[in-house]
């Protein structure tokens, strides 16, 4: 086999350490990390849709999980969590790191997903969808929330005492019942907007949450507001709202419904 002397001359001209300057644009207001799961077809289009403006950044990383939603597999992402965390920008920080889960976030508590995601970034702020939610009901003053979910049963009882416990109301709770994650990413914006009319018909409620980061709604929360006049909010919704405030980005963004133009409530 052939060798090359080291000291061989080269056929090229190599000319090294160029001198460079540097210009931060890509997160140059804020970053943020952000920990998807790996059947969800939503969250990444609805983030594109609701963080777009110069400077402010998203980075993902995947998380294994079960396309099929129940308490089981929504806890066999635990051990999964720091580790793929990690992937997102090795040996550099983001702003704020979040979890895109909301029912594996009710079945972990979000302390847990704050120790776990604070475990692979340490400087960075945390949020999840359910801790996201909450803020947004403080930041519109919302105590009674109709609540929507695809969910089964067993999940829907776990998202209704969670989010009881935490000094909610919950007049209405209603349910597609659909637990896999690639069908409750084609339920389209009729559906959901009948499901809200249904859920909110002859009840007093101060807000309504869709919860499920694979559901898509983003796109029509100002035009229900604008016909209902309630606050509406949903997994992907608040928690883009929450990871742009908890970054210190207070832009008031129209057309995007009200919570995107409200800041964090002084106890957030």
């Amino acid at each position: 086999m052939d060798t090359v002397d080291p000291q061989q001359k080269t056929d090229f001209q190599l000319i090294e350490n160029i001198p460079f300057t540097t210009a931060k644009v890509i997160g140059s207001r804020a970053s943020i990390g952000m920990v998807v799961l790996a059947s969800d077809y939503t969250i990444e289009h609805e983030f594109r849709t609701l963080i777009d403006m110069p400077g402010v950044d998203v980075f993902e990383a995947r998380i294994r999980n079960d396309p099929q939603v129940t308490p089981e597999t929504l806890a066999a992402m635990e051990p999964l969590l720091t580790s793929t965390a990690e992937l997102i920008l090795p040996g550099d920080r983001v702003d704020v790191l979040g979890f895109g889960c909301t029912s594996a976030s009710m079945v972990l508590g979000s302390e847990r997903i704050d120790t776990l995601l604070r475990a692979a970034k340490p400087d960075a702020r945390t949020t999840n969808p359910i801790a996201a939610a909450f803020a947004a009901f403080d930041a519109l003053g919302a105590r009674r929330i109709g609540v929507l979910t695809p969910y089964r049963r067993d999940v829907n009882e776990i998202v209704h005492a969670y989010i009881t416990r935490h000094g909610y109301e919950v007049p209405v709770f209603g349910s597609f019942n659909e637990e896999m994650d690639p069908v409750v990413a084609t339920i389209d914006a009729d559906s959901l907007i009948a499901a809200i009319d249904t859920i909110r018909d002859g009840y007093d409620l101060d807000a309504v949450f869709v919860s499920c980061t694979s559901v898509r709604l983003a796109d029509s929360v100002a035009s229900i507001e604008a016909r209902t006049g309630l606050p509406v909010t949903s997994s992907n919704h608040a928690l883009a709202w929450h990871c742009l405030r908890l970054a210190g980005i207070e832009d008031a963004i129209e057309g995007r419904g009200r919570l995107f133009e409200t800041g964090l409530a002084a106890t957030a």
